[in-house]
């Protein structure tokens, strides 16, 4: 049998710890690492009538904070509730609410993972009369 020569056994032994430190991934170079999803922001606006409401429905791509902002209530110092919660397809189910919400109040929450939710602008008893509003959503 045939011996090898200790320096072949070191240069053997560097040669394959160096190839175990080896991988099989993409050079970076060439593919460099994705950013995460940029928020979206989608604006709603419309009219809710003394005791009426109105509700907007919107998906998320995925886990962060969504924020409603409502941007306009007109006429100047109107009063409605604002809401953020989940849809179903049919029905919102509020989870956030202010129901003093004023021009340029906002509502602040966090969703985990993909899915729908929704936000509701309704009067709670204090709309003397025809309400225009927009809401700001920013969400992931």
């Amino acid at each position: 049998m045939r011996s090898i020569s200790r320096g072949w056994l070191a240069l053997l032994v560097v040669a394959a710890v160096g190839l175990a430190a080896c991988d099989n991934t993409v050079d970076d170079r060439n593919n460099p690492p994705t950013s995460p999803t940029p928020d979206v922001t989608e604006t709603f606006s419309g009219t809710i009538n003394q005791n009426g409401g109105a509700t907007h429905a919107f998906n998320v791509n995925g886990g962060g904070t969504v924020t409603a902002t409502l941007t306009t209530l007109t006429p100047e110092g109107s009063i409605a509730e604002l809401g953020l919660g989940t849809w179903n397809g049919a029905v919102c189910q509020l989870v956030l609410v202010n129901p003093n919400a004023t021009q340029a109040n906002v509502v602040t929450g966090t969703v985990s993972s993909i899915g729908s939710l929704c936000v509701r602008i309704s009067d709670t008893g204090k709309l003397t009369g025809a309400t225009d509003y927009t809401i700001t959503v920013v969400h992931p």
